[in-house]
């Protein structure tokens, strides 16, 4: 069993950046390094939607059109932990973050709901314009 849990969301002015992590915790944290991990979010009354990805080693990262350019995944090994840095946010931004593990090992970066298997709470992030 793997627990995933986001922090570092909040509120932010348009324009501004904040920095969202996922730490792993549990017996089999470290499963979790060879292992894809994702980032999607959920506004009101819209569906989950794919933010980033990152492979098992951070070679390969992929991002929505959405946020390219301004969003950027990484990873560390040593935490068990994957980082969300988000500069120039949007009021579109807005949304519950989720970070997730994907079910196969990670040599790819997957990008549907339905490649995680393991999900945090969320972290809210609200930008006001």
């Amino acid at each position: 069993q793997v627990e995933l849990v986001e922090s570092g969301g909040g509120l932010v002015q348009a324009g501004g950046s904040l920095r969202l992590s996922c730490a792993a915790s549990g017996r089999t944290a470290n499963v979790l390094n060879v292992h894809s991990l994702g980032w999607f979010r959920q506004a009101p009354g819209k569906e989950r939607e794919f933010v980033s990805c990152i492979n098992w080693n951070g070679a390969i990262t992929s991002y929505a059109d959405s946020v390219k350019g301004r969003f950027t995944i990484s990873r560390d090994h040593a935490k068990n932990t994957v980082y969300l840095q988000m500069n120039s946010l949007k009021p579109e931004d807005t949304a519950v973050y989720y970070c997730a593990k994907s079910r196969l090992y990670g040599r790819e970066c997957y990008q549907s709901i339905g490649d995680y298997d393991y999900w945090g709470q969320g972290t809210q992030v609200t930008v006001s314009s």
